[in-house]
């Protein structure tokens, strides 16, 4: 029993991870950028349900909240695209980097001013509940985070293969001058790139503030997720949220069997390693072609 519950909470832990990560591929995916800003997105995303949620702020609703938090993120990510990112068109992948770093910052200094520095609670139904199965004994918010990553996958699947949208999307990603000259308006379709990546972020931080506390330095677990993106194979959605999986079962058997302070080298430990024997990622994308 202890085995499957290290288990579930691992997959619960992977499944935050990989929906961070799924941020990461989007965007690069359409843009060849790395949003490394992507984790203080999840931590925005999950301050703001806090305020709206929390009887400490307004006090909505939680479910109310949620709706408008993945709202309010989904357009954050619109108008970053629109008024900041198109400004940098034409610029190295490394000033992207740079940018995507200091708003990080930005975020993470706004978010403390707001809310303060101090750990808090998310007033979620789902926290504090448990779910027994036979002896084992689970917490509410790790089913609901393996259920929502669930559904959330095969909504994304069946969104960029049966919407037009989608299939824009994908060919914007794949070919942005040839999308262009097939009348996609490429540069709206990265603005809307950069939305999803904001409401999938939303979404991560709800769950995540859902498990424990939440603090501004909660968004530097986009590292962890940026890790996992790369194991994962960057450039994959499906390697991404995998590649969180991975990272997230790794970390509670690390803490649990090896000696202490492991648990939090051993995925980037697995990213070295992953790097050496496979660069390309589990599910690499990366075609060889032939001369």
């Amino acid at each position: 029993m202890d085995i499957l519950q290290l288990i579930v909470s691992g997959l619960a832990n992977g499944c935050v991870y990989g929906l961070i990560a799924l941020g990461f591929v989007l965007i690069y995916k359409a843009t060849e950028a790395v949003n490394f800003a992507q984790g203080d997105f999840m931590m925005l995303g999950a301050f703001i349900t806090l305020g709206f949620t929390n009887t400490d702020y307004i006090g909505l609703p939680f479910w109310i909240s949620v709706i408008l938090a993945i709202g309010l993120m989904g357009i954050l990510g619109y108008l970053l695209d629109l008024v900041v990112l198109r400004r940098m068109f034409g610029q190295s992948q490394v000033a992207m980097v740079i940018l995507t770093i200091a708003l990080g910052f930005v975020i993470r200094f706004i978010a403390g001013a707001i809310w303060g520095h101090e750990p808090q609670a998310l007033e979620s139904p789902i926290a504090g509940v448990d779910v027994r199965f036979g002896g084992l004994v689970l917490g509410m918010d790790e089913v609901v985070i393996i259920v929502v990553t669930v559904i959330l996958t095969i909504l994304l699947y069946l969104f960029f293969i049966r919407t037009k949208l989608g299939v824009a999307m994908q060919a914007a990603s794949q070919n942005q001058l040839a999308a262009y000259y097939m009348g996609i308006p490429v540069k709206r379709i990265h603005s809307l790139i950069w939305a999803l990546a904001g409401i999938v972020a939303a979404i991560a931080g709800i769950l995540f503030a859902s498990k424990g506390t939440i603090d501004p330095t909660a968004g530097l677990l986009g590292i962890k997720a940026f890790a996992a993106a790369v194991i994962g194979g960057f450039g994959s959605l499906p390697g991404a949220l995998l590649g969180g999986l991975v990272v997230g079962l790794i970390e509670p058997f690390a803490a649990r069997y090896l000696p202490a302070g492991y648990s939090q080298i051993a995925p980037y430990l697995l990213l070295v390693v992953m790097l050496i024997v496979r660069p390309h990622g589990i599910l690499s994308q990366i075609q060889t072609k032939k001369v």
